[in-house]
């Protein structure tokens, strides 16, 4: 069929999503960006098709995709291919997401960046190598429990085991994801700061850093104040954070760091690449409402800068 040649309508930025809970966090996104002059969309299961078809016909033209969906999902991901020979700026691109996903290659690439990371052996797919080649002497260095995580298979601390003891949870627990590589890592044990375990996570948001004090335990945030940052140099978070984003090259991203000593700043889960934003107000283990604010700001400035570029 051709496509219309009628004037198509212009989009800004559009947003896909397909995880309920993230409707406030698109409504406020949205927000922003309309009160910067930018022209939105939402693009979720109920009119993916509907948007494709749109697309398709030239009837519709989106500038900039912020893409908040599984990768997996065929409808997105034709959609995902439709855009791109459209023309369409992304925040965070599917081959960066794609890129910063693998923790194993980010491990490599944050220790050639200097970051700190933990002690860490990776090892083979089950499905590229049955054996595990570990020594005892390897496994005694990662100390007890440690840490066992697929590289690419770890959203939402989904095949992560946090007590592991032994080889035999190594040699069972890597055949869950047969065809992915594993890191088995030191667990870190942050130090105390005023009754608060140094442990953060750290949101970059397009050149921004907005740290919040998280519990791996609880997954309770909460605001790092700025009388904080001076009392315990947390400063030196934002130095951290930006290197990361350097080396992921991700507009959007989070990271966890933890402070084990005064000396030390350890990026303790490297990446993740599509951040859950639910509100503090509405969610206990939520996001403080004035990151996901500040977060939403940043967005659609830079969502601004890409589709004024593209027109």
């Amino acid at each position: 069929m051709e496509p219309s040649r009628t004037t198509p309508q212009l989009i800004d930025l559009a947003i896909a999503w397909d995880w309920e809970y993230d409707r406030d966090f698109i409504r406020m996104l949205e927000l922003s960006a309309q009160a910067l002059g930018l022209t939105t969309f939402s693009i979720s299961h109920h009119n993916c098709e509907e948007t494709l078809h749109e697309v398709h016909l030239g009837r519709l033209h989106i500038a900039v995709l912020l893409d908040r969906t599984a990768e997996t999902d065929e409808r997105f991901a034709a959609l995902r291919r439709t855009l791109e020979r459209d023309g369409v700026k992304y925040l965070n691109s599917p081959d960066t997401v794609r890129h910063a996903s693998d923790k194993a290659t980010m491990h490599l690439e944050f220790i050639t960046a200097g970051v700190h990371v933990p002690y860490t052996i990776i090892i083979s797919p089950y499905n590229k190598k049955r054996e595990v080649e570990l020594s005892l002497s390897e496994l005694a260095h990662l100390g007890r429990p440690f840490i066992i995580k697929p590289a690419n298979t770890t959203g939402g601390g989904i095949g992560v085991i946090l007590g592991a003891e032994t080889l035999k949870d190594v040699i069972e627990t890597r055949q869950h994801h047969k065809n992915d590589k594993y890191l088995l890592q030191e667990a870190i044990l942050p130090m105390m700061l005023d009754g608060r375990k140094g442990w953060f996570r750290v949101f970059g948001v397009c050149g921004m850093v907005l740290p919040c004090w998280w519990d791996p335990e609880t997954h309770i945030y909460s605001e790092v104040s700025a009388s904080e940052q001076r009392r315990w140099q947390l400063v030196a978070l934002n130095c951290v954070t930006r290197i990361i984003a350097s080396v992921c090259r991700l507009d959007f991203f989070s990271t966890e760091i933890a402070i084990p000593n005064s000396n030390r700043h350890v990026a303790v889960d490297y990446v993740n690449e599509v951040c859950d934003m639910r509100l503090k107000s509405l969610y206990k283990d939520g996001v403080p409402d004035r990151v996901v604010a500040a977060v939403a700001r940043q967005l659609s400035r830079r969502a601004r800068q890409l589709s004024r570029a593209v027109a």
